[in-house]
């Protein structure tokens, strides 16, 4: 047969360490009728496995990701457009859909809408859900039952409940909200009805294309690490046409296996929400005018009315975007990190002439904020900004209320702004650090917890705020109300967010900090992800943005190398590199653990802000520079 193109193949394959291993071969595919076969010469290649369906060893193209195609197209249950979307892929599309499965991670499952083993659909989604009913089992939790919400997005109603058919048909007792509803409601929701697990369909911020499954144990937070094993463990043991359970979601709730959740743990979460508040005397008939905009998602039935049982009366809802809309048809991506997605509440507040602009993502667990500043130009504060405001206004109100705790802590993660640092040791506070992600959050607040220790607020730069012990993971809803009243707070001393903010540079130094994401797509994003990790390791920089480096934190292996020699790190485990540089900056490499992306976190300590900017633009070019080699 004649060859008709040729390739590399690579892939970084987890050993169970954390660590990562390089396959290549090189495929070599023919034209025959009706398939596309191939021929795969291995080179290093030791062991290779896609899915259930694909043995270990040394596989051709045929029985490993086409191979896995070909079983999903003969599949007896699939529908005549499911079918039709299959047979339309070409040998890319192929590739992408068929090369690895979902990997079940502490962020459950994420990844657009389609057919195929490597996307969001209704078979991957029963999978995980019969593997998770299979989990429960096996730790004799399965009778305390479980908690299932969901956003606007698109098939997340469905996916709700098809995951609540399964774990009912599985003996599971269900408890399914009526309607979408927030992150942190089902982790209160979780902990008020001391359920076993709780599953939340949605991809959170994510553009449109994508969906999620995230699932959360009986404390509230995401999976540990062990649980994640588990339940990965079972999902494998799964097979996604013929192993999953089912029963009528109607029948199930008429039998009492299943119960519809109405609006009675809405109303105890409010008022867990507000009981959080500082100084509520400030909201009550305040003067202060805000823009609320929840970008189609689930914030719009939630966020007004805490705002306006505080108090508040002057709230401005921007009417398109409070619509339920999985389209998001008014925002390119529904991302409170980007000022452009608040172009049409920045109008609104033009209008309406306020000074604060509040928006929460489609799951309303993220919040960002626009203020105006002096020249009346509305600026988009960053997660560390909003986070650092609100570490402050938190700190001094409890001094000045007399509910300072005894031992008071707050959380952030390691590429959070160095300003919270600053703003602990200014008060004499205690601050943790964390990985990315709230999930390992919640472990630190555990354990700071054990200690005698109470976390004021927990934060991460990516716009997830945690104040008060009501859920286990980041809530906008009370990030929105702390926001609004301190935001009213200060407008009593004659001062804006933007004005506040100038003031907390003066006291504790001027950070500037600046996230940037690199988008690398498909499997050859993967191992180019995974080659410039390796290559920062093996070969890192010895100056950065005009800067030397003086030490480098490898948080994969635990080990702080400088000059002078290495020192062990209090955490380990996560494929994170940390540069740090003479003047005390960092510049920080992430790959990104639920989208195709690599994070640079530039971190910055300066004696202006113009110094800083300019530091900044130097480090953000060594970043693009990189992504580039």
């Amino acid at each position: 047969m004649r060859p008709i193109f040729a390739y590399n193949m690579e892939r970084r394959k987890n050993n169970g360490t954390g660590a990562f291993r390089l396959e290549k071969r090189v495929i070599i595919l023919t034209q025959v009728p009706a398939l596309t076969a191939c021929t795969a010469h291995q080179e290093n290649l030791q062991e290779f496995h896609i899915g259930a369906a694909c043995p270990k060893g040394v596989v051709s193209m045929s029985n490993a990701y086409y191979e896995e195609y070909r079983r999903w197209l003969s599949a007896p249950n699939l529908t005549d457009d499911e079918r039709a979307e299959l047979s339309a892929l070409d040998h890319n599309e192929i590739k992408e859909r068929f090369f690895a499965s979902l990997s079940f991670g502490t962020g459950g499952l994420r990844s657009t809408m389609g057919m195929g083993a490597g996307r969001m659909n209704r078979f991957t989604v029963g999978q995980a859900t019969q593997g998770l009913a299979d989990a429960l089992k096996a730790q004799n939790k399965a009778d305390k039952g479980v908690v299932i919400a969901y956003d606007c997005r698109i098939g997340s109603e469905e996916f709700a409940r098809l995951s609540a058919e399964i774990l009912a048909a599985n003996g599971i007792p269900v408890y399914i909200f009526d309607g979408m509803r927030p992150t942190p409601l089902l982790s209160f929701t979780l902990l008020r009805r001391k359920c076993a697990a709780g599953i939340n369909i949605t991809a959170s911020h994510n553009p449109k294309e994508y969906n999620g499954y995230k699932v959360y144990s009986e404390d509230g937070a995401q999976l540990s690490d062990e649980n994640v094993a588990l339940v990965s463990e079972k999902i494998r043991e799964v097979d996604l046409f013929s192993g999953v359970k089912r029963v009528d979601f109607d029948k199930a709730v008429a039998d009492g296996r299943i119960t519809v959740i109405g609006d009675e743990d809405d109303e105890a979460f409010l008022q867990a929400v507000l009981s959080c508040r500082l100084r509520p005397e400030v909201t009550e008939g305040s003067a202060l005018r805000i823009v609320y905009t929840p970008f189609h998602g689930t914030g719009a039935a939630f966020v007004p009315k805490v705002l306006e049982r505080a108090g508040l009366k002057n709230i401005f809802c921007q009417k398109e975007q409070m619509r339920p809309d999985g389209t998001f048809p008014s925002v390119k991506s529904p991302n409170p990190e980007e000022k452009e997605s608040f172009a049409l509440a920045i109008e609104l507040a033009r209008e309406k002439d306020v000074d604060l602009i509040i928006g929460t993502d489609p799951d309303a667990d993220r919040v960002g904020i626009v203020v105006r500043d002096k020249s009346g130009e509305y600026v988009a504060l960053t997660g560390n900004q909003t986070g650092i405001l609100l570490m402050d206004y938190l700190i001094r109100s409890r001094k000045e209320k007399g509910s300072m705790p005894a031992k008071p802590a707050f959380v952030t993660t390691i590429v959070s702004s160095r300003m919270a640092q600053a703003v602990c040791d200014y008060y004499n506070v205690r601050l943790a650090y964390s990985f990315t992600g709230f999930r390992f959050i919640a472990g630190i607040m555990d354990e700071l917890e054990r200690e005698g220790y109470t976390t004021l607020m927990s934060f991460e730069e990516s716009y997830g705020y945690l104040i008060g012990s009501h859920c286990r993971d980041k809530d906008s809803v009370t990030a929105s109300l702390l926001i609004a009243e301190m935001a009213a707070w200060y407008e009593k001393q004659g001062m804006t967010l933007y004005d506040a903010l100038e003031n907390l540079y003066q006291t504790y130094g001027y950070f500037v900090d600046e996230t940037i994401s690199v988008r690398m797509p498909g499997t050859n994003g993967l191992a180019a992800m995974a080659r410039l990790m390796d290559d920062l390791r093996a070969n890192p920089p010895k100056e950065l943005g005009g800067c030397a480096v003086a030490g480098v934190r490898d948080y994969l292996t635990g080990v702080f190398r400088t000059a002078g020699g290495e020192e062990a790190l209090p955490l380990k485990n996560s494929n994170v590199l940390s540069f740090e540089l003479s003047d005390g900056s960092a510049f920080i490499v992430r790959p990104s653990g639920t989208e195709p992306k690599i994070k640079f976190y530039l971190l910055t300590k300066n004696e202006s802000k113009e110094e800083g900017q300019k530091k900044v633009a130097r480090l953000a070019e060594e970043a693009r520079a990189l992504t580039k080699a």
